[in-house]
């Protein structure tokens, strides 16, 4: 499918389809009429719905677990209740004159970012095209989703996480989508509104160490519950041992079972069995011969900063290993080899100095000098742990694969360099630049180079997106990559030849725009011949039509085999995941 990418970005009106209770706005003043220019761009994000939305439903048999009810006070909590409310809102009049996009809401979570009510499960959805027969399971997508209207700043990346879940059998398909049942998103929805602190939008500066004050001050008071994990659980999915896990790595995992009717409940808050009691990262790595779990957990408070741990296939957690890192830094993705844990140690850090400084305490440190750290997979500690500088502007938000070349006792390491490093955060995302890269770092003499993969004449902007994941810490030909143009929206996705740097563009079309590219392979349960045999799934959003649909793309010729009309409108989301019908039976 090739299509012209046209640069009008028109939008329909945004009167409906929001998921946003309805409940009194305290607007920022002047702002009526004001037009926002960005590559987010449609219309501002506060056009609400005259009808109240859709009550979600409560995903857990006994209600008080839930905590869905109102909360009862005695006087003296109504009391302290009113006084921090005063307080809060004397931030949020302060804070809210001078918002910067990137932490603004009209611009975050303007147009196809803007949050969408719980949809029950609709069967028969209409079909063009024909779904492959081999394409049998649920197709799941994690993403932010504000449950209400956010009252001070916020980030693309705060918002609730909720699961858009496509079932697929026989060439038929369903649809629905559900809020993951964080403790944060039950407990505000039990007093009525946001309440816990966002974690990029507003924990900046001295307001933002106000707003945490105030948070653990209505913990004081029993206003809320601040000891069973503060996460939104809107970025990773995994299904490992039996389970749906939904992850973001502030917290840990929340366990989400699918139903026989396609339908997505809630079990909880998973530790392992009570084996884990420290947040993971979004992008655990499962090793396609083992069947183990590989992870990671930073800390940005207090040491260990980082820790290493694994589970086997059966949820058998192993000790943790501290990795010796000088400062915290963010971590959001690392990768594995056959023989190999590979640790980005990168130039974005947390620095509460800055934060009581007046500043942000998420920065990119120009003075530190990035390296990789490569850690055997079965190390009971770090002694073997091999650490290699990395050349400059290596930045990966992202990595797609990593591999070892034994015979130049190399490991390569393909990822998504992005320059300015703290683009995402900052909100200098004009000149976002996100190259696909392949870093080398020999293990023996401690030398790494790097080389774009796709030829200057050809460069695009590739974030978001995998490789065959039956490959993944083995040498791979393909990855599949969103075309993330104009950022952070993507026009399409290219299939890149790693090791010719050949690349193939599927373009979605005038106006329309998608997301993570999900490949599945034809057969999983036999070696294909080919490593591209399969298919991409993604959901992809007409903003003109203002209309959204599951696209099933032969990943060989990049050809559309089906398309599957949504009954609602799917925001652009982050990362997801397959789960064969074969394995539902046997969920946790």
């Amino acid at each position: 499918m090739a299509m012209a990418l046209s640069s009008s970005s028109a939008s329909p009106h945004l009167g409906f389809g929001l998921g946003f209770p309805t409940r009194p706005i305290r607007k920022k003043p002047n702002l009526r009429n004001e037009v926002i220019s960005c590559a987010l761009n449609s219309p501002s994000v506060f056009h609400y719905p005259k009808q109240p939305s859709k009550r979600p439903r409560i995903t857990e048999d006994d209600a008080s677990k839930c905590r869905h009810h109102p909360p009862r006070w005695n006087l003296l909590q109504k009391g302290a209740s009113m006084a921090f409310d005063i307080l809060e809102q004397a931030l949020l009049n302060y804070d809210n004159l001078n918002l910067p996009k990137n932490f603004d809401p009209h611009v975050q979570i303007a147009g196809n970012y803007a949050p969408v009510p719980e949809q029950s499960v609709s069967h028969s959805l209409p079909v063009t095209g024909a779904i492959p027969d081999c394409i049998n399971g649920v197709y799941l997508r994690n993403g932010a989703n504000p449950l209400f209207e956010p009252l001070g700043g916020h980030h693309l990346f705060d918002g609730d996480g909720m699961i858009h879940a496509v079932t697929i059998g026989g060439g038929c398909a369903s649809y629905a989508c559900r809020f993951t049942e964080t403790e944060r998103l039950v407990q505000e929805r039990s007093i009525g509104r946001p309440v816990f602190p966002k974690t990029i939008g507003e924990l900046h500066g001295h307001s933002g160490i106000a707003r945490l004050l105030l948070f653990y001050a209505r913990g004081l008071f029993g206003l809320i519950d601040h000891r069973h994990g503060t996460g939104v659980a809107n970025a990773g999915l995994v299904y490992f041992n039996g389970r749906l896990l939904a992850m973001s790595e502030e917290d840990l995992p929340y366990h989400v079972r699918i139903t026989p009717s396609g339908d997505l409940v809630t079990a909880g808050r998973y530790n392992f069995e009570g084996q884990l009691d420290s947040p993971m990262v979004a992008h655990p790595k499962i090793d396609p011969d083992s069947g183990e779990l590989f992870a990671l957990s930073y800390n940005f408070t207090h040491k260990p900063y980082l820790t290493h741990f694994r589970f086997s296939p059966d949820g058998k957690m192993s000790p943790k290993i501290e990795i010796p890192v000088e400062i915290p830094t963010m971590m959001h993705d690392f990768a594995i080899t056959e023989n190999f844990v590979v640790i980005p140690d990168q130039q974005i850090v947390f620095n509460l100095r800055k934060m009581i400084n007046g500043g942000s305490p998420v920065m990119y440190d120009e003075k530190k000098t990035p390296r990789f750290g490569f850690l055997p997979k079965n190390a009971t500690d770090s002694s073997n742990l091999i650490w290699v500088d990395s050349p400059a502007d290596t930045f990966c938000f992202h990595l797609w694969n990593a591999w070892e070349e034994t015979e130049s006792n190399e490991v390569v390491v393909i990822g998504s360099c992005m320059t300015p490093p703290d683009s995402i955060f900052n909100g200098q995302d004009e000149d976002l630049k996100a190259i696909l890269t392949e870093i080398r770092f020999n293990l023996v003499t401690g030398d790494s180079a790097r080389r774009p993969i796709v030829s200057k004449s050809e460069e695009v902007n590739l974030e978001v997106g995998m490789v065959n994941q039956s490959l993944v810490g083995r040498k791979t030909r393909y990855a599949y990559l969103a075309i993330t143009e104009p950022w952070p929206k993507a026009c399409g996705f290219a299939k890149v030849d790693l090791w010719s740097g050949e690349i193939k563009k599927y373009i979605y079309g005038d106006q329309l725009y998608g997301g993570e590219p999900y490949f599945l392979g034809r057969d999983v349960y036999s070696d294909c011949e080919r490593e591209d045999d399969g298919f991409i799934m993604v959901f992809v959003h007409d903003e003109k039509k203002w209309r959204s649909e599951l696209q099933i793309v032969n990943a060989i010729d990049l050809k559309l085999e089906a398309s599957v009309e949504l009954p609602t409108r799917v925001p652009y989301g982050f990362h997801g995941t397959f789960v064969h019908a074969s394995h539902l039976p046997d969920q946790a």
